[in-house]
């Protein structure tokens, strides 16, 4: 088992920044393939950023690509989105989740129904 705590949410004006952080439990943070996803009001949820389990490989979705960025402290057990340039349509709950990675920590997953532990989630509202 794995418990995420996301922090770093807030309210910020267009075109700026914001850094989230996800905070994990246990020892095996390692292990664990990382994800971003959020869910705007009345919407879907949807991904957003992955990173594996060693850090050295990310995947974007087309719609961040060049403005946000995930990394990993493994010895922090924590994730990172670095998040710029930010707009009105970035305004969302944010979720951080993990799953156990099997392909020798160079695995990452854009699917929700992949990973296993979620946070509950932390408030970015972009305004115009």
């Amino acid at each position: 088992q794995v418990q995420l705590v996301e922090s770093g949410g807030g309210l910020v004006q267009a075109g700026g920044s914001l850094r989230l952080s996800c905070a994990a439990s246990g020892r095996t943070f390692s292990r664990y393939a990382m994800g971003w996803f959020r869910q705007g009001p009345g919407k879907e949820r949807e991904f957003v950023a992955a990173i594996s389990s060693n850090g050295g490989i990310t995947h974007y979705a087309d719609s961040v690509k060049g403005r946000f960025t995930i990394s990993r402290e493994n010895a922090k057990n924590t994730v990172y989105l670095q998040m710029s340039s930010l707009q009105p349509e970035d305004t969302a709950v944010y979720y951080c989740a993990a799953r156990n990675s099997f392909y020798g920590g160079i695995d990452y997953y854009v699917r929700g129904e992949e990973y296993d532990y979620w946070g509950q989630g932390t408030q970015v509202t972009v305004s115009s």
